[in-house]
């Protein structure tokens, strides 16, 4: 049933559930069926049934397994974000290596194994929160472009956390430590990946164990033991090879300040 005919009629949200392991699927189908905002629950067993579902179906989200043989489910959900009108993606996985790439992708919610009914709830309340306040598709497009979230743990639970809200990032061997204004979290990629895709939203690399949002910094200081910046009260060192690009960049954040 297309999305304009369940509106008139006052139905609930129709999902897609995907995964390859079929204990896992009827899990996952009972949990969205339990839920009393679901209207009907699709399932597939891979990527290729999925997308078979999807041509002949209008669904508000997809609940998708990432590791799967064939087409994962990352590049199932690239596939969905070319649609017309693409699908809620909520990735349900016992792993949580697809973290950046599902920030990339923006996806809704990302959900981890053994799923519980209260987590799959929220997800469920993101989803229905996306059809309350419509919007057109460029505008939605545009605002993932804006602000793109990446999956954290906070109290066994996984949230998706703003870009915007990062301060700045310390490396933790191949993991990195997001802070924010009151908390930090851990996640699974490395300081090297951020910088590169956090080059364009004004994150700078100031040392080898250290990403920095540059509108932040408050001070550049020479100490006895070199360069320092301070970020919300907080002194990180900067390198010797990463001194001079960050003054340039200073300045001409500076400069672009005073002439605006």
């Amino acid at each position: 049933m297309r999305a304009e005919k369940r509106a008139e009629t006052g139905m609930s949200l129709v999902v897609l559930a995907v995964d390859d392991e079929p204990p896992a699927l009827d899990e996952l189908a009972y949990l969205l069926n339990a839920d009393g905002r679901v209207a009907h629950v699709h399932r597939a067993g891979d990527a290729t049934e999925a997308l078979r579902v999807l041509r002949d179906t209008e669904v508000d989200a997809v609940f998708l397994d990432i590791r799967m043989p064939g087409l994962d489910g990352m590049e199932l959900a690239r596939i969905l974000r070319r649609f017309a009108h693409p699908p809620a993606i909520v990735f349900v996985t016992a792993y949580d290596d697809g973290a950046v790439d599902a920030f990339d992708l923006g996806v809704t919610d990302y959900v981890r194994k053994p799923v519980r009914a209260e987590r799959l709830g929220e997800s469920l309340r993101r989803v229905a929160g996306l059809r309350v306040v419509p919007a057109p598709a460029a505008t939605l497009a545009t605002a993932v472009a804006d602000e793109p979230a990446i999956p954290v743990e906070l109290a066994g639970t996984t949230r998706m956390l703003p870009r915007s809200s990062v301060r700045w990032v310390e490396a933790q061997g191949d993991y990195a430590r997001l802070h924010t204004a009151d908390a930090s979290h851990l996640v699974r990629v490395s300081l090297a990946t951020l910088a590169e895709r956090w080059a364009n939203a004004g994150f700078v690399r100031i040392h080898r164990s250290y990403l920095v949002q540059l509108r932040l910094v408050t001070e550049l200081r020479l100490t006895g033991s070199g360069y320092v910046v301070a970020v919300d009260g907080v002194e990180l060192p900067v390198s010797r090879r990463h001194t001079r690009e960050l003054k340039d960049r200073l300045i001409r954040a500076a400069k672009h300040d005073w002439t605006r």
